[in-house]
C-alpha cells in the first residue's frame, strides 16, 4: 500500500494550522524590553543614636549594677612607692572617678598623725606618716575595682596572705582611720622618742652634756624626769622632752 495519501494529509493539516494562526494574529511570544526606571532615589536621613548600643554582656552588667543593693565595703592596705603616698592616692581617686566606680570605693587615706617637735628650741607641729609606703582604701573588691587599683601607677599590691587581699582588723581601722572631727578635737601628740629607763643625754639648758636615766615621762605636758649624777649623787632633774636625746 502506498504512503502518498498519508503524506498529503499531513501537509494539509500543517497548512490548516498555519492559516488559523495567521487569522488569529498570534505569534510566538517574545521577551519584552525593560523600560529604564527614571524615579528619583530619596536618601534616608540617619539620626545619631542618643547613646551607643551596649553589647549583650555589657547590658547585663549595667542592669546588674542598677539592681544591686547597698555595697558592703572593708578597709584594705595597699603597698605603694615611698614618698609618693599622697600623689598615688590622688591618682587612684581620679581613676575610680573616671571608671565610674564611686559606688564601690569610699575613702582613700594616707595614714598620718600630728606630732609636736622642737628644733633649735622652737615648737613646731608636723604631720607624720604612720606607715610610710602604704595607703588604706575603704572599698568592695570585684573585677572592676581590682583592675582599677592594679592599673594605677605606683601601687604594688594588696596586703594579705597568699596574694589574697585581707581586710584590716577593727583595732587597726580605729587607729589609722580618723574623721576630720576627731582630728580637730585631738591635740597634737608629742614626738617623744625615748621611754622610761632609757639612757639619755641632755643637749640643751643648764645641764647640757650631762647623761642620765629617764625616770618618768608626762606625755601630755612633755616634761621628763632624768636621774643625773651631780656631785656623786643621783639627782632627779625635770626637763622638757626636747632637751634630751637617746644615747
Amino acid at each position: 500500500m502506498s504512503d502518498e495519501p498519508n503524506k498529503v494529509a499531513e501537509e494539509e493539516l500543517a497548512t490548516s494550522h498555519a492559516a488559523s494562526a495567521g487569522e488569529n494574529g498570534t505569534a510566538a511570544p517574545q521577551a519584552e524590553a525593560e523600560e529604564p526606571d527614571n524615579s528619583e532615589v530619596v536618601p534616608v536621613e540617619q539620626k545619631p543614636l542618643s547613646r551607643p548600643a551596649l553589647h549583650g554582656s555589657e547590658e547585663e552588667k549595667a542592669k546588674k549594677k542598677a539592681e544591686e543593693g547597698p555595697v558592703e565595703m572593708d578597709w584594705y592596705i595597699l603597698k605603694v612607692q615611698s614618698n609618693r603616698e599622697r600623689s598615688i592616692a590622688d591618682a587612684l581617686k581620679r581613676k575610680i572617678a573616671i571608671e565610674g566606680l564611686d559606688k564601690y570605693v569610699g575613702e582613700i587615706v594616707v595614714p598620718t598623725e600630728k606630732v609636736t617637735e622642737f628644733k633649735a628650741g622652737k615648737k613646731k607641729i608636723v604631720e607624720r606618716k604612720l606607715y610610710p609606703g602604704y595607703i588604706v582604701v575603704h572599698m568592695a573588691i570585684n573585677d572592676d575595682t581590682w583592675f582599677a587599683v592594679r592599673e594605677t601607677s605606683g601601687i604594688g599590691d594588696f596586703t594579705g596572705a597568699g596574694g589574697k587581699p585581707s581586710p584590716m582588723l577593727a583595732h587597726e581601722v580605729a587607729r589609722i582611720v580618723q574623721t576630720e572631727e576627731e582630728e580637730s578635737d585631738e591635740s597634737p601628740k608629742l614626738d617623744i622618742k625615748f621611754k622610761t629607763g632609757d639612757r639619755v643625754k641632755v643637749k640643751d639648758g643648764t645641764f647640757e652634756g650631762f647623761e642620765g636615766e629617764v625616770g618618768t615621762i608626762d606625755a601630755q605636758s612633755g616634761k621628763v624626769q632624768v636621774m643625773i649624777n651631780i656631785f656623786g649623787r643621783s639627782t632627779p632633774v625635770e626637763l622638757e622632752y626636747w632637751q634630751v636625746e637617746t644615747i
